[in-house]
């Protein structure tokens, strides 16, 4: 790879268990009607700004593939799955509603408000997703010639930690990032590695309806 490559992070449309306020994780609810409007507009928006991509990445869960598949209908390009991309694995918490693990785990949600590291229902931790993140889209990044867009449909939690990474913000930096609603855009200049990189764009809504979900 040579130049930089514009990286466009599409956060999945709305889900079954972003309305029912319940962890997600690695586990799947589906897009709901309003979900899939969403990733049709962001297919608009997506194409109006950008053109036609080098490459398009996408997390293997269905959410984020299907909310993909609104966009790769309307092009012709080269498409590759990557479970890298996966939201974060928070293992027994997922489909648990927030108001349950809150009551359950007050002390794990107040270590993780402190910026403590710890595993979310025996899962990883943000530093594990960070480092699986970043390596996922800095090999997306070198599978072009550089000066390249390459959008990657993925989730909230990659996204905040992408950020981070980015900007070279030692962990927990991704809390200074506001969880991206759904369908939003965040693009990340990628500048290869070793090499200084950019946030050039965060959470730029692309649906009227978007929701302010958490990125779990």
């Amino acid at each position: 790879m040579s130049g930089r490559v514009r990286l466009v992070l599409v956060r999945h449309g709305e889900s079954l268990w972003n309305v029912e306020e319940r962890y997600q994780g690695q586990a799947d609810s589906g897009l709901t009607a309003a979900g899939r409007e969403q990733a049709e507009m962001a297919a608009s928006v997506l194409l109006a700004r950008f053109g036609t991509p080098e490459l398009v990445v996408s997390s293997d869960l269905p959410r984020a593939w299907d909310t993909a598949g609104a966009y790769l209908r309307r092009l012709d390009v080269q498409v590759k799955r990557d479970a890298r991309l996966r939201e974060a694995d928070i293992g027994t918490w997922a489909g648990r509603p927030f108001t349950e693990i809150a009551q359950e785990h007050p002390e794990v949600l107040a270590a993780l408000g402190r910026g403590e590291d710890v595993r979310r229902g025996g899962g990883e931790t943000f530093a594990e997703l960070r480092r699986r993140v970043w390596r996922a889209l800095a090999d997306a990044a070198g599978m072009t010639a550089g000066d390249a867009t390459v959008v990657v449909f993925t989730h909230g939690g990659p996204i905040r930690v992408a950020a981070a990474a980015a900007l070279r913000l030692p962990p927990p930096g991704h809390l200074a990032f506001a969880p991206p609603v759904n369908t939003s855009l965040t693009v990340i200049g990628y500048a290869g590695e070793r090499q200084h990189h950019s946030v050039v764009e965060y959470n730029a809504p692309t649906a009227w309806a978007a929701r302010a979900a958490r990125a779990d």
